[in-house]
């Protein structure tokens, strides 16, 4: 950058010590053993209690991913009501809530509802209290089983009740039978029209010149 007119000398820092103060990440190994740890004891200090939270299968943004679903923050007020949960009571047994997600679509609705409904068939509730059991705990003998390990126990929730997307457009269009034979290459025929009125002119130049030459060949 070249100086002009009588302003003030530039204070250019190329000397600066940057040396001592570059972030070297050589404890990565101890952190990931640390972090393992971490939630090893998280696992124990939880149990039998899974360490992630039920969320629910929500549509991912944008026309690009829409075709996705993925986990989502918390169920809305409707799907906990629809499900016959009470919104206080959804966070005490591990359903995550989302007050401010709301349902654009009934089949969002009927799904979520259902995951609710199965997780809590599957929900073995302890009291909070021993011997003193209240409404919608789980019996004694189930408490007993599962605290003597009787009854498998899932320890991460995103196993227990996975959320799973279309492999492949083969299997997302398999389940459509009202596409005829005609439409399955509409894309290919469309593209085939387009090239074809592109070119027509070049075309028929091409066959006219052609013609001229075999009128005078005759001659």
């Amino acid at each position: 950058m070249t100086i002009k007119h009588n302003q003030q000398i530039q204070h250019n820092h190329f000397r600066k010590d940057w040396q001592r103060r570059v972030r070297c990440h050589f404890d990565q190994p101890g952190r990931k053993l640390r972090r393992r740890n971490a939630r090893v004891a998280k696992a124990v200090a939880v149990a039998p209690r899974p360490v992630d939270k039920l969320r629910p299968i929500v549509r991912c943004p944008t026309i690009k991913y829409n075709r996705r679903v993925r986990a989502g923050r918390g169920f809305t007020f409707t799907e906990l009501k629809e499900a016959g949960i009470p919104r206080k009571f959804a966070r005490t047994i591990g359903i995550s809530v989302d007050p401010r997600r709301q349902n654009l679509s009934e089949e969002s609705l009927a799904i979520n509802v259902e995951r609710l409904k199965s997780y809590q068939a599957r929900l073995i509730l302890f009291p909070r209290r021993a011997g003193q059991p209240k409404k919608g705990d789980a019996p004694a003998e189930e408490v007993k089983k599962a605290q003597k390990g009787e009854i498998e126990v899932a320890r991460h929730l995103q196993n227990a009740q996975p959320i799973k997307n279309v492999t492949s457009i083969e299997d997302a269009f398999s389940e459509r039978k009202d596409i005829g034979e005609g439409e399955k290459d509409a894309y290919r025929r469309l593209r085939d029209a387009r090239s074809e009125a592109r070119l027509v002119g070049v075309r028929e130049k091409r066959a006219k010149a052609k013609a001229e030459e075999a009128q005078a060949a005759k001659k």
